[in-house]
């Protein structure tokens, strides 16, 4: 019953992703990357919530919160402030520029070889680090729900091959034949799925907790676990107090205002005040997912303490013990819609980084966007394999896969950023001030990542507030080159009236109403 459950409404969702895009014009670059610039604020959130919100977010936050408690809601919470920054100060930038791939806007800035630097940078993360972690993390939780191996009488190992494999091939069909229309539709009504689900689990968690009721079961819960509702962490924590100020929010300033897995739903809003709703919308839902992605952790703690050899069995493990066996399916199949938006989101942003900033710059010049969609397909496809090769083989890494890929991420991360927030906000920068940022940004974070892992381990501060260090030398070297040699003209965005700028009057009222409520939030937990 749980199989046919899950089959049926993983079905049910793609018919209606097929029906919602069959129209949307692919041979065009805008129908294909940008959905025809047609997103409306109700979807944009939807699919914001959904990209973000795979297994890495799920089972990797409550892993972590099962091991230090709901101060690793600072990943979640504090997003909701860098969503608000995106939509007053970046989004109508985007917008105005009608750029595509936020490397477009780095060409016009810069230079067509910093352009090229940063889709690289790009490339590479999506395909070595983000691509096959969202296939492994989700693999290990379809395998735990429907115990996979047992089901098909196979080692844990050739499960999770044919779970990847899986999960890899029905993402890949949405990424790259559907376009982003397709990944849009697909990932709202899984948002939807995920709201139900997702809230389904502490409910019942609580109820199990409180034996019946979901006030005793909050109760209990603080008193027997009072450090684990503790939101400061402390030095030897994963998030010092600290950090909150420093990388913390440039790594969500990054995520969600520069990552073009990330920024390309609002790109491809109908208008400003579509895309600004969008994002205050989902920065809201942000607000409201540690009770998805943190109290469950807690919670399992408290029905299993220390009896768990890896943190990360406690979603999928709590999962199986308090959700009633007719839901199990349907939870199933809303964690896989989740875990198939991370994927598809990711890898149709490598589809649309190939074919305008690698295939028509360097490859054919003279490509139709027929030719260049054409291109990008094949890339993804390509890309697609390479990740579901590599994405088995991260069971020999152990665990902390959810720290794992916040410290690796600002190889790329933060250097993009520094770029993008210089380039915006300065007139006169030069190109050669962006690629000196740029590479040695990613050159000297590489080399802390080495001498930290490997060579003079826990002799560096944490690793948030190293990315801080670098974002400031990075910005004042730029600052310094331009000062020496700038720009010979003083660069000036134009407007392309792709589509209408008015900005939501609503958006600074609802944007410091959002920064009240987290503020609230951490003050309560202190």
């Amino acid at each position: 019953m749980q199989f046919i459950t899950f089959i049926g409404f993983t079905l049910l969702v793609g018919v209606i992703a097929y029906l919602k895009s069959k129209k949307t014009n692919e041979q065009s670059s805008d129908g294909y990357f940008l959905a025809g610039r047609s997103l409306t604020g109700v979807v944009i959130a939807g699919s914001l919530l959904l990209t973000n919100l795979s297994t890495e977010q799920i089972v990797g936050l409550n892993g972590a919160a099962f091991k230090e408690g709901v101060l690793v809601m600072a990943w979640e919470v504090l997003a909701a402030i860098a969503m608000v920054i995106t939509a007053i100060f970046l989004l109508p930038r985007y917008l105005k520029g009608g750029i595509t791939t936020l490397p477009q806007f780095l060409e016009r800035r810069y230079d067509k070889t910093t352009k090229a630097i940063t889709s690289i940078l790009f490339l590479s993360g999506y395909a070595i680090i983000l691509l096959p972690i969202v296939l492994y993390s989700g693999s290990l939780a379809i395998n735990s729900m429907f115990d996979v191996p047992e089901l098909l009488g196979v080692s844990k190992n050739v499960a999770l091959w044919i779970t990847v494999w899986s999960i890899g091939i029905v993402g890949s069909i949405y990424a790259i034949f559907g376009g982003l229309k397709a990944v849009a539709v697909s990932d709202t009504i899984n948002a939807v799925g995920l709201l139900i689900g997702g809230m389904l689990i502490p409910i019942f968690g609580l109820l199990a907790v409180g034996d019946g009721s979901i006030s005793d079961g909050i109760s209990t819960l603080m008193a027997s676990n009072p450090e684990k509702f503790n939101s400061l962490g402390g030095p030897d924590s994963s998030i010092p107090l600290g950090t909150i100020f420093t990388g913390m929010m440039l790594v969500n300033l990054f995520y969600w205002g520069t990552n073009q897995a990330i920024i390309q739903r609002a790109l491809g809003a109908k208008s400003l005040k579509e895309g600004q709703k969008g994002l205050v919308y989902a920065s809201f839902i942000k607000i409201l997912a540690p009770l998805m992605v943190v109290l469950p952790g807690i919670i399992a703690f408290h029905m299993f303490g220390n009896t768990l050899e890896n943190p990360d069995e406690a979603y999928p493990m709590l999962v199986t013990e308090v959700l009633p066996a007719a839901w199990v399916g349907f939870f199933a199949a809303v964690l896989f819609g989740a875990i198939l938006s991370s994927f598809n989101s990711a890898l149709n942003s490598s589809v649309t980084l190939f074919g305008f900033d690698i295939y028509k710059e360097y490859f054919k010049k003279e490509a139709s966007e027929s030719e260049v969609v054409r291109a990008g397909k094949k890339f993804g496809t390509l890309l697609a394999i390479v990740s579901m090769l590599i994405a088995p083989l991260l069971i020999y890494a152990s665990d902390g896969l959810f720290d794992y890929l916040q410290k690796i991420n600002g190889i790329y991360s933060i250097p993009i950023l520094t770029i993008i927030v210089v380039g915006y906000l300065t007139k006169n920068v030069p190109a050669i001030a962006a690629k000196v940022a740029i590479i040695s940004g990613s050159a000297l974070y590489i080399i802390y990542v080495l001498l930290d892992s490997f060579v003079l381990e826990d002799a560096f501060p944490h690793f948030l507030h190293v990315m801080a260090f670098l974002f400031v030398f990075n910005v004042l070297i730029m600052l310094i080159i331009a000062r020496v040699k700038p720009r010979e003209e003083a660069y000036i965005q134009q407007y392309t009236k792709q589509v209408e700028i008015v900005p939501w009057q609503h958006v600074n009222k609802m944007g410091i109403a959002i920064c009240i409520i987290v503020l609230s939030i951490y003050i309560y937990f202190a």
